[in-house]
C-alpha cells in the first residue's frame, strides 16, 4: 500500500472525511462493509461510487451447490469421506468467538461492526503515539460464561502477552493475546449422535478443550480492483475469546458437529450472539493425517506425540465449509505422502464452493511471533465470588434444554435438536411462546400435546415459509429472542382452530400464508374470517351423497367378498373428491358400511 499521510489517517478514522483522490476514496469510505465472514474481501467497481450488492451468504452456498450438481465434481458421497482404511485423520480446532460486550476489550470505543466504517475508533485502537491499553473488565463476564459452559477451570490470575505479526489490518505491529496465562484451561465439550458426529464415533464422544484466551480482534479489510484495500477499524480491538481443542477429532463431520455445538452453547450464555455465518464466529482447523500400520508421526501438536505434520486451514465461515476443507486437506495429504512427498508447515485457505486448498504461506511458529509479555498490562485476578456467581447463573445448557424439550414437551430428539440450533436460539423462544399461549387457550391442554401441535407448525410448516425463494437471508425475521414476522400469539390461535376442529388443516396452511406474506399486520381470525374458512361440517345427506358418488362396484363386491379393508380405500376417495378437509375418516366408514349393506340385501 502507498503510503497515507497522517493527517490523512487521523481524519479517515476519526471524521470518515478524505480527500477524493488516491487509496481511500471518499464514496468508498462511507460505504458499509460488504462482507460479514472474516477474510472475505469484498470488491467496488472502481469507477462506480456505489456500494455493490451484498449476497446473502445461504444464497450463496445455495449457488456453490447447485453449479456443482451442475458441473459434477467427482466427490465421494459424504457418508464414504468419514472413515479410512489406511489412514488416520486427526483435526485440532480454533474457534474465534467476538464476545457480547459493549465496549472493545482496551479502550472504551463502542464494540459494533455494524455502523458506518471507521466511526467507532479510540486512539488505542489504532496504536496512536502515546496511547495505552486500559482493560474494560466488563468483557470478562461473556468470556467466564463462556468458559464455565465448556468446563473449564478457570485460572485465578492470567496475563497478556504480545504476539508481534506486521499487517496492514493490525496497526500496532502486535496482537495482545493470552498465549501462556490464559484465563480458562482443561476443558471438554461432550458431543452425542443428534449432534452430528460421525456414526464411527458412536454414541458419544468427549473433545478436550486445551484452553481459552482473550486476545483483540483485526481490522476489517475491503478490497478493490487495482491492489486498493480499504480497513474499517471499527473492529479493530473488538474483544475475541479462542477456544482452542485438543487434537481428539478423526472425523469431519465430527468436527464440523463440534463448531456447530460450540455456538449454540456460546449463544445460549449469551457469551456470543453472532454465528459463524454473521462473522461474529471463525474457525481455524489443523489436519494432519498418519499411516495405520503403527508406525507413528514425528510431530506433536497440543502435547499429542506421534502425528502427522498438521496444516492450518484459516477463516473458515460455515459448518458445511469445516467439513469440506477438512476432507479435501485430507486427501491432498494422503495424496502427497503416497507419492512419496512430505507434508510442509504451512496455512492454507478455503474458497466456498471449491475441492482444494489452496497455500497462503508457511506456518508461523512461536519463535516467529515472539511471543513476549505485554509490559503496559497488569495481570487479571479473578474472584472465587464472581465465578460462583456466573456458574449459578448460567441458566440451562443446550444438552439439558434438548432432555427438556423431549420429555416434558413430547419432541423427538432431532426436532428438540433444530428448535435449539436455529436462529441462534430464537426458533425456541419462539416455540415456548407458542406453547405457553396454546395453554392459556386451552388450560385443559396436555403440555406434550401443546408440545407436539406446537413443534410441527413451528418447526415444518413454517420451515416452508422459510424455502421461499426471496432476497432475504431470514425471511421469517426471527430475532434471538423469538420475535417474527408471524407473531406467536397469531400462530397459536391458527393451532387452536385447528386442534378443536374449527378449521381444517388445508385452510390452517392458508392462513398461515397469509400471516406470512401480510408481515403480522392482519389476525388470524380476521383472515379466516375474510376467506370464508371456518369449518362447516358435512351433515348426513351430505356423507350419503359423496359416498354413493364414488361407489365402484368392483370394490363393493370385494368388500361384500371379506374384503374388509378395501373400506379404507372408499373412505380415502371420498376425503380427496370433499377437497376441503371435512370428511371424518369415522364418519365416512359408518355411511360407507350402511350403503354397502344395502347391496347385500
Amino acid at each position: 500500500m502507498a503510503r497515507i499521510a497522517p493527517s490523512v489517517l487521523r481524519s479517515y478514522l476519526f471524521g470518515g472525511q478524505v480527500p477524493a483522490r488516491g487509496c481511500l476514496r471518499r464514496s468508498a469510505v462511507r460505504s458499509p462493509a460488504l462482507q460479514r465472514s472474516h477474510g472475505t474481501q469484498a470488491s467496488l467497481a472502481e469507477t462506480d461510487p456505489a456500494p455493490s450488492i451484498s449476497i446473502p451468504f445461504r444464497k450463496q452456498l445455495k449457488d456453490e451447490a447447485k453449479r456443482r450438481k451442475v458441473e459434477g465434481s467427482g466427490k465421494k458421497a459424504k457418508k464414504d469421506n468419514q472413515k479410512l482404511e489406511d489412514w488416520e485423520l486427526t483435526v485440532g480446532i480454533e474457534i474465534h468467538a467476538q464476545l457480547n460486550t459493549a465496549r472493545k476489550l482496551f479502550s472504551s470505543a463502542a464494540s459494533t461492526i455494524n455502523d458506518v466504517p471507521n466511526t467507532h475508533v479510540a486512539l488505542f485502537d489504532v496504536a496512536m503515539p502515546g496511547s495505552q491499553p486500559a482493560f474494560q473488565k466488563e468483557t470478562l463476564i461473556p468470556a467466564l460464561r463462556a468458559a464455565l459452559a465448556l468446563n473449564c477451570t478457570i485460572q485465578k490470575t492470567s496475563k497478556f502477552d504480545r504476539k508481534h505479526y506486521m499487517h496492514w489490518d493490525q496497526p500496532s505491529g502486535y496482537q495482545i493475546t493470552q498465549y501462556y496465562e490464559p484465563f480458562a484451561k482443561d476443558g471438554h465439550i461432550t458431543l452425542y449422535a443428534h449432534d452430528g458426529i460421525a456414526k464411527e464415533d458412536g454414541d458419544r464422544i468427549d473433545i478436550g478443550i486445551k484452553q481459552i484466551q482473550m486476545e483483540q480482534d483485526t481490522a476489517k479489510t475491503i478490497s478493490q480492483p487495482g491492489d486498493i484495500h480499504l480497513l474499517n477499524f471499527n473492529r479493530v480491538g473488538l474483544p475475541l475469546i479462542e477456544i482452542i481443542t485438543l487434537p481428539q477429532i478423526h472425523h469431519p463431520s465430527t468436527a464440523a458437529a463440534l463448531v456447530r455445538k460450540i455456538q449454540i452453547i456460546l449463544n445460549s450464555v449469551d457469551a456470543c450472539v453472532l454465528g459463524l455465518q454473521s462473522g461474529g464466529l471463525r474457525a481455524d482447523v489443523n489436519v494432519s493425517v498418519r499411516r495405520r500400520d503403527g508406525e507413528e508421526g514425528e510431530n506433536e501438536y497440543s502435547g499429542v506425540k506421534g502425528l502427522g505434520k498438521r496444516t492450518e486451514i484459516k477463516n473458515l465461515s460455515s459448518f458445511k465449509a469445516v467439513e469440506d476443507a477438512i476432507i479435501a486437506e485430507r486427501d491432498r495429504q494422503i495424496e502427497v505422502l503416497d507419492a512419496g512427498g512430505k507434508i510442509e508447515g504451512e496455512t492454507r485457505g478455503w474458497t466456498i464452493g471449491s475441492t482444494e486448498t489452496r497455500r497462503l504461506r508457511g506456518k508461523e511458529g512461536e519463535v516467529d511471533y515472539r511471543y513476549m509479555p505485554d509490559p503496559d498490562l497488569g495481570p487479571v485476578i479473578i474472584g472465587q465470588d464472581l465465578i460462583d456467581h456466573l456458574h449459578e447463573s448460567l441458566g440451562v445448557l443446550p444438552d439439558h434444554e434438548i432432555n427438556i424439550l423431549v420429555d416434558d414437551y413430547g419432541l423427538t430428539t432431532k426436532d428438540a435438536m433444530s428448535l435449539v440450533s436455529l436462529n441462534e436460539g430464537g426458533r425456541h423462544e419462539f416455540f415456548r411462546d407458542v406453547v405457553d399461549e396454546l395453554q392459556r387457550l386451552a388450560p385443559e391442554q396436555d403440555l406434550k400435546e401443546a408440545g407436539r401441535l406446537a413443534g410441527n407448525w413451528v418447526l415444518h410448516e413454517m420451515g416452508g415459509l422459510s424455502n421461499v425463494e426471496v432476497d432475504e437471508e431470514d425471511p421469517l425475521r426471527m430475532t434471538s429472542d423469538g420475535d417474527c414476522i408471524v407473531p406467536s400469539t397469531e400462530l397459536a390461535q391458527l393451532v387452536h382452530y385447528l386442534d378443536t376442529s374449527r378449521i381444517t388443516g388445508k385452510s390452517a396452511k392458508k392462513v398461515l400464508s397469509e400471516l406470512f406474506s401480510s408481515g403480522g399486520w392482519k389476525s388470524t381470525k380476521d383472515l379466516i374470517d375474510e376467506a370464508g374458512l371456518w369449518f362447516t361440517p358435512l351433515s348426513v345427506v351430505d356423507y350419503e351423497e359423496l359416498a354413493r358418488s364414488i361407489l365402484d362396484m368392483k370394490v363393493v363386491e370385494q368388500i361384500l367378498a371379506g374384503k374388509d379393508g378395501k373400506i379404507n380405500f372408499l373412505v380415502g376417495q371420498m376425503m380427496r373428491k370433499d377437497g376441503d378437509g371435512r370428511v371424518d375418516p369415522q364418519k365416512a366408514a359408518v355411511v360407507l358400511r350402511k350403503l354397502i349393506e344395502e347391496f347385500r340385501e
